[in-house]
């Protein structure tokens, strides 16, 4: 496999979020910050010095480059975490639990990379959201692996063929920093004034 063809696996995360969110990142290559994206960007640049320790029993390295030929997958992981032999990916969040499924997604990609990388299993991961201070458990179900493998096809699709998603308006919309690149509200008005 080219090196062009691996999919970034926070592309995953993005096109769960949101396929136009995610076609305009990776296709158009735009970007713009807010409030929300400069937090983001602020805690990971704290996140990923690289570097290992021991908390513990629990042996820590930030900032390691996970890789899947089978999966065609690449990416950085926040922190790495080994305890009593297991292997555990843990991604940080700015905000709080959200009620979207797309950082789980984000984990179980990294788990699959983490997978091939040492051939252990990898059965369970963390998203830490720094608003409340909290690990959420991410359980690498059969059912979590075969939407991370769905989405990785579409965001696979999404990068060759170029094809932009409709913008659609949903409740995600509110916090996005591309909201009036899309506009989906006013492309919505507009396709009803063409009927």
């Amino acid at each position: 496999m080219n090196e062009a063809d691996y999919v970034p696996i926070a592309a995953l995360n993005q096109y769960a979020y949101c396929p136009h969110r995610c076609w305009r990142m990776f296709c158009a290559g735009e970007f713009i910050d807010n409030q929300y994206t400069l937090e983001g960007t602020g805690l990971h640049d704290r996140v990923h010095t690289l570097g290992s320790n021991h908390r513990g029993d629990t042996w820590q390295v930030r900032a390691v480059w996970l890789k899947s030929d089978r999966y065609g997958l690449i990416g950085k992981s926040d922190l790495i975490e080994e305890a009593d032999g297991q292997l555990y990916p843990v991604e940080y969040k700015r905000g709080h639990r959200g009620e979207f499924d797309n950082d789980e997604l984000q984990v179980c990609a990294q788990a699959l990379c983490l997978e091939e990388m040492t051939g252990r299993s990898v059965t369970q991961g963390f998203i830490y959201y720094a608003q409340s201070h909290q690990r959420q458990p991410v359980e690498l179900t059969a059912e979590l692996r075969e939407a991370a493998i769905a989405t990785l096809a579409a965001v696979r699709t999404l990068l060759h063929t170029g094809q932009m998603p409709p913008p659609e308006y949903t409740p995600r919309c509110r916090g996005c920093s591309l909201y009036d690149r899309c506009l989906p509200q006013a492309a919505k008005k507009v396709s009803r004034y063409r009927e």
